[in-house]
């Protein structure tokens, strides 16, 4: 791994935060990629890539495996959205086709979100017994990793087709999200996830809005 990709590489210190390249860097282009699927744009998928990769390599550094792993996802994910949104007519961009998922299908979504977390901690809080020389260090928090993880995959599987309901999962994974990495001393990230709880509170209302415009089929 190049030095300039380890979350000890410091870029430059502010209020005595020490701020690595790879945590900086992520963070913008995340940040960006959220601001641009809140306005559903299609530059949204290759910019989320590009952080996605950073982040792979920040949250396995700290030992936040749940997140590390949830990188490879949103990294698929991100490359078939990007393809499954380009299949629209680029006029239509400006007016994406959005809607809530019916009622048993939002019940569907929860208990398998809530099984596959237990699952998930569950695992991870044993990771390091089982592959100690990939995982050498416990993971931190690994039930609640797991809960924020599950829920971002399935938040990001209802964006991509386009389900008002995903920026719920979004605003409860940022609650939980300025909490987690707060602690875990990375706390540009955790500056991050207020303004993506409100960019999510946004999008929200913001797809609501489109919601609003286009007829039910």
């Amino acid at each position: 791994m190049s030095n300039l990709f380890k979350v000890d590489t410091i870029f430059f210190t502010v209020l005595g935060y020490p701020m690595s390249y790879i945590e900086l860097f992520g963070t913008v282009l995340y940040l960006w990629s959220v601001w641009l699927i809140s306005k559903r744009h299609m530059l949204t998928w290759p910019v989320g890539i590009v952080s996605v990769m950073l982040y792979m390599s920040l949250f396995y550094q700290i030992q936040l495996y749940s997140d590390a792993l949830e990188q490879i996802y949103y990294l698929g994910a991100s490359a078939y959205g990007w393809w499954f949104w380009s299949r629209s007519p680029q006029q239509e961009h400006s007016v994406i086709d959005v809607r809530f998922s019916s009622p048993r299908m939002v019940l569907l979504w929860l208990g398998v979100t809530l099984a596959l977390s237990a699952l998930l901690g569950g695992t991870m809080s044993h990771i390091h017994i089982w592959l100690p020389k990939i995982f050498p260090e416990a993971a931190s928090y690994p039930y609640l990793d797991a809960l924020t993880t599950i829920m971002s995959f399935v938040a990001m599987w209802l964006m991509v087709c386009k389900r008002i309901e995903s920026w719920v999962y979004w605003i409860v994974v940022d609650v939980i999200g300025i909490w987690l990495y707060f602690t875990k001393d990375v706390k540009f990230i955790s500056l991050l996830y207020v303004m993506l709880l409100f960019m999510a509170i946004r999008g929200f209302v913001n797809w609501i809005g489109v919601k609003a415009k286009v007829p039910d089929k």
